[in-house]
């Protein structure tokens, strides 16, 4: 199981990584072609905004989990730093659990919903037109990818693995 799990983390960051670039691409470009069309053009494109606002909600989530898998997030390792090497694991321990206890129903069990719903009703977006459940897509998406990375850390853990990253936590 812990191959499996390090196989599917690691293929899993492969995808993540080349998904936030595009979006970053997309993002920048849709932008330097808004700002280009109102000023140079003097004729605004009506899509880009949208474009913009979409890439930033994907690049948003995904940039989250990311985070996460790289140790990269904002935590607070005053009291971990100053615990055994032991209480530190547990803490990871405690931490992994509770990404999985507000991932699983947050996000990917109610991003689900959402994105079920947008597309029974068949919301789509005012100036492209687009299915808003492909945009809300990223909530149960990016669920997933944090309970995959998580129940990683935590299996890691268990095994006495060590865990590199920022803090012990």
């Amino acid at each position: 199981m812990r191959a499996a799990l390090e196989t599917a983390a690691n293929a899993s960051d492969r995808i993540l990584k080349f998904a936030l670039v595009v979006l970053m691409g997309v993002l920048v470009l849709s932008i330097t072609w808004q700002v280009a069309s109102r000023y140079m053009l003097r004729d605004p494109s009506s899509w880009t905004e949208e474009i913009a606002r979409f890439a930033l909600i994907w690049a948003g989530f995904l940039g989250t989990v990311y985070a996460y898998r790289s140790r990269g997030h904002v935590a607070i390792n005053v009291l971990v730093h100053r615990l055994s090497d032991t209480w530190a694991n547990r803490a990871g321990l405690l931490a992994a659990f509770s990404v999985i206890a507000f991932a699983l129903p947050v996000l990917a069990i109610g991003g689900a919903n959402i994105v079920l719903i947008t597309a029974e009703l068949e919301q789509t977006s005012a100036a492209l037109g687009l299915q808003m459940s492909w945009v809300y897509a990223v909530i149960p998406v990016s669920g997933l990818l944090l309970i995959l990375y998580a129940i990683h850390d935590f299996v890691r853990r268990v095994g006495g693995a060590s865990v590199p990253g920022k803090g012990r936590a």
